[in-house]
């Protein structure tokens, strides 16, 4: 076979090559940067997204190289919007709430009702908004205040509620901090969720704050961490769930659907299959209309899920299949839905049809613009498209960039 000239190589093949230059081993370097040779080999093949910024800045200072242009192969500039992402309006103040530490808290705590009835609220609204992020930035901040105040202050049986609302508040605010250039809120917010959980003494909140760290160790290559805390999590609530209300064995069935996702990353084909179809006939069980708040889990979220198996194991046809087998419009969350739409996307990057590849980009960011805007994959696949756009979509493909802000 034809070796690919050097510009025409990907980040992770570049990483490979400079490796193998260097005469340095998988597990050498990724040691050098705190990832598993797992991890790495994942990055190399193309299986994983390209790393942000500060860990490419880490494998070039690991490989000796003094320019990071040797990885990113753009001889000019380094896009640092696409690897670090952007930076939502409201993030430093979500920031400063989090952050925010007082050992003698100055006002009366708030009822913890009330905050139970905020947070449910603020779910909806995530789900139901086109502007997701943009919404949950205006309402956290003073949600993590209160709920923090609640939870330091009140006692007894009323300290635990407010420790479960927390660990609630904690696992929404996953999802804002996400995918934004400070990646130490998201092990912050994960690593909270799970205590406050521990501390409140209850499985089912204890899962929650799991689901929200079992992606955190997912995205930073550490799987088989991953997997024990998603599979220890779940087995502490089995034993409850004849009796227990509905949204337990929801969460047993997320969590086996995030096990599957670590496998197929992995490329573990067989593990994924079997984790997936456990969640599969979990959410058969619970019927067509059930769906869990915090993780969408449902019918249509499993089918989802099968389109981001073939995606992540390297199967595009398969990955199309499962995805001609529902409509996208029966999941009913926005952000979820424009996510799938991004995935049913990189199915068709990998099959080669870039104008398929556009079209459901475009249609993800119609959908819910501020998912697209801090998808990893998404905006590699457009800089793609942009350098090589579809026959007659030129125009097409720079508008899209352009909403979605890597215009070139």
């Amino acid at each position: 076979m034809t070796p690919q000239p050097d510009d025409e190589l990907s980040v992770g093949a570049r990483i490979k090559q400079h490796r193998q230059r260097a005469g340095m081993s998988r597990p050498v370097l990724a040691n050098l940067v705190g990832k598993s040779a797992e991890w790495l080999k994942a990055v190399e093949n193309g299986r994983l997204n390209v790393p942000r910024l500060d860990m490419l800045l880490r494998i070039a200072d690991a490989l000796d190289l003094p320019d990071l242009a040797d990885l990113t192969g753009n001889g000019d500039a380094v896009p640092v919007r696409v690897f670090a992402g952007e930076r939502h309006a409201a993030l430093a103040e979500v920031q400063a709430a989090l952050t925010e530490y007082r050992v003698t808290p100055a006002a009366t705590a708030p009822n913890v009702e009330h905050l139970a009835l905020r947070l449910r609220q603020a779910w909806h609204v995530r789900h139901s908004s086109p502007d997701h992020r943009t919404q949950l930035g205006a309402l956290l901040p003073g949600l993590i205040r209160d709920a923090q105040l609640a939870a330091r202050v009140l006692r007894g049986e009323e300290r635990r509620n407010a420790r479960r609302v927390l660990s609630g508040v904690y696992q929404l605010a996953d999802f804002y901090v996400a995918y934004q250039p400070a990646p130490e809120l998201v092990w912050m917010v994960a690593d909270r969720a799970l205590t406050e959980g521990q501390e409140a003494d209850d499985p089912y909140t204890i899962a929650g704050g799991a689901w929200a760290m079992v992606q955190a160790l997912r995205d930073a290559g550490r799987w088989d961490e991953a997997i024990v805390l998603a599979a220890d999590a779940a087995s502490q609530l089995e034993p409850h769930l004849e009796t227990a209300p509905t949204d337990w064995a929801g969460m047993v069935g997320a969590l086996e659907a995030e096990i599957a996702y670590v496998h197929a990353r992995r490329g573990r084909q067989g593990e994924a299959v079997a984790h997936w179809e456990a969640a599969d006939r979990i959410a058969r069980q619970l019927g067509p209309e059930y769906r869990h708040v915090q993780s969408s889990f449902s019918q249509s979220v499993m089918g989802a899920h099968a389109v981001t198996l073939g995606v992540e194991l390297r199967r595009p046809a398969e990955a199309l299949r499962a995805a001609d087998r529902f409509d996208a419009a029966e999941i009913p969350s926005l952000a979820r839905r424009s996510r799938h739409l991004i995935e049913v996307s990189r199915a068709h990057h990998q099959h080669g049809d870039r104008a398929a590849t556009w079209a459901l980009l475009n249609a993800s960011e119609r959908t819910a613009p501020e998912t697209i805007k801090y998808n990893g994959y998404a905006r590699q696949m457009l800089l793609d498209l942009h350098k090589r756009p579809p026959t007659g979509l030129a125009d097409d493909v720079r508008d899209l960039c352009q909403r979605v802000g890597i215009a070139a």
